[in-house]
């Protein structure tokens, strides 16, 4: 096998926030990979950095009373303590705040516009009088102007589902200052993307995306490239553009650019060679695990901008889906908005790493964590499978054979049926189908707790005649064992470590295939204590909540980010309305409608695109403000509720041909209805 030299990336964390278990899928799939890779005795590096720029974190660093250097250092400490008590074990964990970013961002940028791919033009946004800023949609309220209804977002209406631009607001203010924002003009500078297309066409189809998220990419193809806002205007947390006082680079520019800064930082450490890895024609392996929400900036601007500044394109753009728990999304509310360091004060991490490698795939489709199932896999799986076999065979080798495993190997081919399994795991491994991969190692788990159980040491060993044979069957189980924490050790690094410890030997991938005979083991220690479900409980009880607003508004942008709601109890709920009668019931006419198609709404942060399905041939497009809670691929292939019969109404984006049907506050607070299976598109609902 010849040895490969790989670059593997995570996607960076907003240095504004803490990390929590929906973003611990990534990071776990990415080390799990990478360890993987380092096991085979391959070239890998695993690197990772804090996303330390941008408005919000500026903002939040005033509220604190801190400078965002302070603010973003201390969130690097809490980032990187929470990585490694996970066992995420990076290469080289950096910043985007960095002189290597700066360096690369500027180089980047001069390089775009001496090949005459960047563009000026002058836009209108409105500014905040009072704070001397431009403000972004999200930082603007007001009234409605299609319904009047007040205390809406600057781009998008909760209450009619109407979407606009901030200018059209009605008493707008910013949510900075509560001030009354004017209208200005600025001078803004646009990576012209459109001049990159037919590379990006050939690139999404090469196979370095998967083919669900290729596919997804058409829509922007479709409908014609955009040039892409890159600057924004002081004051701003960021890196000022060369040769253009008081204009910053945009946070999606800089951010990505952190993964070529993160391993430059690391190869000046270890004195590797960075161009092998990032010119043009290396033959090193580049590998970017991120989220499906980022799609669009990993896998056109992303590779756009490289190949306009001369360096290579990633190899592969892996992504994956989101995490919900006990099948919802996470809720503040309910305690499954679950943060690491929660989670860490209750349970082992390597219960987590096992249930999201159990369930992980090649697919993007969503993990369940669901609390019941993960407590029952962990407990039955390594507790009652894997770690059960060294248990039932250790006392035996320490206390009636010197803590020395047998001379001989009792079932050669049982053993060699366990080796052979090796390739077909591997490749697992490197296709990222990890469930299929715990699957095959619990199989064999199965068959070495059926040796064991069919052989019985407890009964051999009371007959002095068979003590020979107790130690053959004992030594037997432990060299299984020890085969399946081999295939594990991606996955349990500390189990792993643990059992290496207990076995006294390094579990190397290259070394496995030959037993362990004749050889001392030291006395076995508990390797993995059973979930406790009063600790999941304590877990989730610790992640709750209160979410009813307070009446300190000290900080009119934390008011704007908290939740849109308080959980919802009797005495709180929206009241009743008015009561109908059955006829005029009737006249709303509610069809199952199959989500076929789901599409960001360029300009708007709130709406979702939705093409639906409703029987018979018949689609409905319909303009949804649902963005904030569900991204636009998580929405293909379920079914909702619409109301078929609504008139249409012609908005800025198109025309909306129905309503769909949703519970919730509003904002990320929403939830889509949904019904039972069996029921199929133009069903009516009675």
């Amino acid at each position: 096998m010849s040895t490969r030299k790989i670059l593997i990336t995570s996607a960076l964390p907003y240095a504004n926030g803490p990390i929590h278990l929906g973003h611990l899928l990534e990071y776990i799939q990415t080390d799990i990979w990478a360890r993987f890779q380092k096991a085979r005795g391959h070239q890998c590096y695993y690197v990772c950095a804090d996303d330390a720029h941008g408005t919000p974190i500026m903002l939040k660093a005033q509220q604190q009373g801190i400078s965002p250097e302070q603010m973003i250092a201390q969130t690097k400490i809490e980032h990187s303590t929470d990585f490694a008590d996970f066992g995420i074990a990076f290469d080289n964990y950096h910043s985007t705040h960095s002189e290597e970013n700066r360096e690369f961002a500027n180089t980047i940028y001069n390089r775009l516009n001496a090949a005459g791919h960047i563009k000026r033009k002058v836009i209108s946004q409105l500014y905040d009088p009072q704070k001397s800023m431009f403000l972004p949609d999200r930082f603007v309220k007001g009234d409605c102007p299609k319904c009047g209804a007040q205390d809406q977002n600057g781009d998008s209406c909760d209450v009619c589902g109407a979407t606009y631009s901030p200018t059209e607001v009605k008493n707008p203010r910013s949510v900075v200052s509560g001030a009354t924002p004017i209208l200005k003009d600025s001078e803004h500078y646009f990576f012209d993307l459109p001049a990159f297309a037919e590379m990006l066409q050939t690139w999404t189809r090469s196979g370095a995306l998967q083919d669900e998220m290729a596919n997804k990419l058409q829509e922007w193809f479709k409908d014609g490239l955009q040039m892409w806002d890159i600057s924004r205007d002081a004051p701003y947390f960021g890196f000022e553009i060369p040769d253009a006082p008081g204009k910053f680079f945009y946070v999606w520019l800089d951010a990505p650019i952190g993964y070529l800064a993160s391993f430059k930082n690391l190869c000046d450490r270890i004195n590797v060679d960075f161009d092998s890895f990032w010119a043009p024609g290396s033959d090193a392996e580049v590998y970017h695990f991120i989220g499906k929400d980022i799609i669009y900036f990993h896998s056109l601007f992303w590779p756009a901008m490289l190949e306009g500044a001369g360096f290579r394109k990633p190899n592969a753009v892996y992504a994956h889906g989101f995490v919900t728990v006990n099948g919802a999304k996470m809720s503040k509310s309910r305690g499954t908005f679950i943060k690491a360091r929660t989670y860490l004060e209750h349970l082992d991490p390597e219960y987590l790493r096992y249930y999201f490698a159990s369930k992980l795939t090649s697919g993007i489709t969503d993990l369940d964590l669901n609390l019941e199932d993960f407590t029952q896999k962990v407990n039955a799986d390594l507790v009652g499978k894997v770690v059960n076999i060294a248990s039932r065979c250790a006392g035996f080798i320490s206390k009636r054979f010197n803590g020395t495993l047998s001379a001989t190997l009792a079932e050669p081919e049982l053993y060699q049926d366990f080796i052979n399994a090796g390739s077909s795991i591997a490749q697992c491994y490197e296709q990222r189908e990890f469930a299929k991969a715990i699957r095959d190692i619990m199989a064999l788990a199965d068959r070495a707790n059926q040796y064991i159980d069919a052989k019985a040491p407890w009964v051999l060993a009371k007959d002095e005649s068979k003590q020979q044979e107790t130690h053959d069957v004992c030594s037997m189980g432990l060299n299984l064992f020890r085969v399946l924490m081999h295939y594990l050790k991606p996955v349990l690094p500390k189990m792993a470590a643990d059992s290496e410890a207990f076995l006294n030997t390094e579990l190397l991938w290259q070394h496995y295939q030959s037993p362990l005979l004749n050889h001392a083991i030291n006395p076995f220690k508990a390797l993995m204590q059973r979930v406790d479900p009063v600790k999941v409980q304590a877990m989730v009880a610790a992640s709750t909540e209160n979410l009813q607003p307070t009446a300190d508004a000290s900080s009119t942008v934390a008011k704007a980010k908290a939740p849109a709601a308080a959980p919802i109890a009797s005495a709180q709920r929206e009241p009743i309305s008015d009561t109908i009668s059955i006829d005029d019931f009737v006249k709303i006419d509610l069809r199952v409608a199959k989500i076929i198609a789901a599409a960001p709404v360029e300009g708007a942060d709130k709406l979702v695109q939705l093409t639906l399905d409703i029987g018979a041939g018949e689609t409905r497009q319909v303009f949804a403000g649902i963005k904030a809670a569900y991204t636009p691929e998580s929405l293909v292939g379920r079914q909702t509720v619409m109301v078929a019969n609504l008139a249409a109404r012609k908005m800025r984006f198109g025309l909306s041909e129905g309503m769909v049907l949703a519970a919730g506050p509003g904002g990320s607070d929403i939830f889509l209805l949904s019904p039972d299976d069996g029921a199929q598109p133009g069903m009516r609902v009675k």
